[in-house]
């Protein structure tokens, strides 16, 4: 039975809005078209109560067995927290002049190191969204526990 500071191996399906959009096994990924030439698929290796994963996740494999499987929705104070609007940003679009790209809609980029999408881009000026792109949605993960080390 799994417990805190056990180290594990977990295989993973993650839906999100009735979608699959993640998961550790390859086979599952090209069945979904999902697929991602060069990822390697393989369980997730991580120590139970360590904060390596969301908080969910790592609850939800608490008391699990070998071998045992189990689906958990994740509320997103569980998961990647609500979206916040104070993480979406403003920025002058003068401050991509010298970048290599065009600001665009849809565009994901790192701004001073931190991941953030482009949502709306008008001729003076950018504006970012530093929100996760889970943030404020429930996640539905069906976990496998390959193995307990």
């Amino acid at each position: 039975m799994i417990k805190k500071g056990d180290l594990v191996k977990v295989d993973y399906i993650l839906e999100v809005d009735g979608k699959i959009i993640d998961t550790s096994m390859e086979d599952v990924a090209k069945e979904e078209g999902i697929y991602e030439e060069g990822r390697v698929y393989k369980p997730l290796e991580f120590i139970v109560g360590n904060r390596e994963l969301i908080e969910g996740f790592e609850e939800a494999v608490l008391g699990m067995e070998e071998g045992e499987e189990k689906e958990v929705i994740l509320p997103p104070e569980k998961a990647y927290g609500e979206r916040n609007e104070e993480f979406i940003q403003e920025i002058p679009k003068e401050m991509f002049k010298d970048a290599d790209f065009e600001p665009e809609v849809g565009l994901k980029i790192l701004a001073n190191g931190i991941p953030a999408e482009i949502i709306e881009v008008t001729d003076d000026k950018v504006i970012l969204d530093f929100n996760h792109p889970l943030a404020g949605k429930e996640l539905k993960f069906k976990i496998i526990v390959r193995e307990i080390l």
